[in-house]
């Protein structure tokens, strides 16, 4: 794990069962000593801004944003660096740098395979 502190960045919801796997996620990387906030491009809260504004207020320095997003297109080409450059530019305290989408990480598409092989066995389902 790197010294600095990570934002799980997702679409949002107005649906708050759409958010239970993102706060599971970030549940589980708190059980490993991560520090971790999420925030949500729009439709429920937290904002970027506030989870960032959450990072500056405890001390972090640096902060990687983690985009939840399977793969790249618009929201990632546009609006999360709009968004983060927007909530970077009010904590001027931290260094903010972002990742691609994780869906493009190998070890998210093994993992979405082994899932899709495992529901399409007949012991899966």
């Amino acid at each position: 794990m790197s010294a600095g502190a990570l934002v799980l960045l997702a679409h949002g919801s107005r649906d708050a069962r759409w958010r239970q796997p993102v706060e599971a996620l970030r549940e589980l990387l708190r059980a490993r000593g991560a520090r971790v906030e999420l925030a949500y491009l729009q439709f429920c809260p937290p904002t970027l801004a506030e989870a960032l504004a959450a990072c500056a207020a405890r001390g972090e320095r640096e902060v990687l944003v983690v985009p939840l997003f399977l793969s790249g297109g618009g929201h990632l080409l546009r609006d999360v660096p709009e968004a983060i450059a927007s909530a970077a530019a009010l904590q001027p305290t931290l260094a903010v740098r972002s990742a691609g989408a994780l869906g493009e990480e190998p070890e998210v598409l093994e993992a979405m395979a082994s899932a899709v092989l495992r529901l399409a066995s007949p012991a899966g389902v």
